[in-house]
């Protein structure tokens, strides 16, 4: 009894082992790899294109010396000018993100770019004008024109803004530097007479003033920023992201003080005080390199 109950045993050990060999192994469980947390952190270049308008501002007066030449303008309706312009502009920029946490955050950043601008505006006034003085009566014909015009601009900025996720809401604000250029020339044809109509004098003036400065001053503004996926069609570089933007920038250059000068006796006759300042507004794409 008992080695038949054993050899039974045995049996039923043996078709159990070869059955559990037979059955499918469990598989492992799947590594879970968590997707990584946007970042606005690293280095990015880009280009952009958009609209530029200045407001620029003329005011014309007397030179020293030259007190009587403050009337002669009133006269002739030319003692301010506003020569504005607008037009294209395209440019690149180059600039570094730090984002404080990633995800939603705060970002720091610094920005510098270059434009074409473009903006070029000439104004012409001509007619005839009277000019009583003390010695007598003026008249005559005058022609008028000036051109102001700012070839390029460029910043260096601060950039202060909020993530959220792949949006990027910002401020900016900093240094800006252009190539402004200018020039004046008044001409006229004159006619003296006395009281009694007498024509005592008659001569023609011309006077002219030129200028080409590279000038400094400062530029704020802001923005919004949109992170695409990386795997956009965009990102012809393999870039960790590409970035599309729409900016809106105010620049002011300053003012600068252009003197012409009397082409027959090369003397100070009147100046113009010219102040450069304008907008633009653009949009933009960026190619970011470094943490994802």
């Amino acid at each position: 009894m008992k080695r038949t109950a054993l050899s039974a045993l045995l049996a039923t050990v043996a078709v159990t082992g070869a059955s559990a060999a037979d059955l499918p192994r469990r598989a492992a469980p799947p590594i879970f790899t968590p997707v990584p947390v946007f970042t606005w952190t690293g280095l990015y270049v880009g280009g952009n294109a958009g609209y530029a308008w200045s407001s620029d501002s003329v005011r014309l007066s007397a030179a020293d010396g030259y007190a009587d030449t403050t009337k002669y303008l009133s006269d002739l309706g030319i003692t301010r000018t506003r020569p504005h312009s607008s037009g294209f502009t395209g440019g690149a920029q180059l600039g570094y993100n730090y984002q404080i946490t990633p995800g939603s955050g705060l970002v720091l950043g610094l920005e510098a770019d270059a434009q074409y601008t473009g903006l070029n505006k000439r104004f012409t006034r001509a007619g005839n004008y009277v000019s009583a003085e003390s010695s007598g009566t003026f008249t005559g014909p005058f022609s008028y024109a000036e051109r102001n015009s700012l070839q390029f601009l460029g910043t260096v900025r601060a950039r202060l803004g909020y993530a959220f996720d792949r949006v990027l809401v910002y401020g900016t604000g900093g240094f800006a530097y252009g190539q402004v250029e200018y020039d004046t020339t008044l001409s006229d044809g004159y006619t003296l007479s006395s009281p009694t109509g007498l024509v005592l004098e008659t001569g023609k003036d011309k006077y002219v003033g030129r200028s080409s400065k590279l000038q400094v001053g400062y530029a704020y503004g802001g923005g919004i920023e949109y992170a695409l996926p990386t795997d956009s069609f965009l990102n012809f570089f393999r870039a960790s992201a590409v970035t599309l933007r729409a900016e809106y920038i105010h620049y002011d250059l300053g003012s600068r003080k252009v003197v012409a000068y009397d082409v027959a006796s090369n003397d100070p006759t009147f100046r113009a005080k010219v102040r450069t300042e304008g907008n633009i507004a653009r949009v933009g794409v960026n190619y970011k390199f470094g943490t994802y």
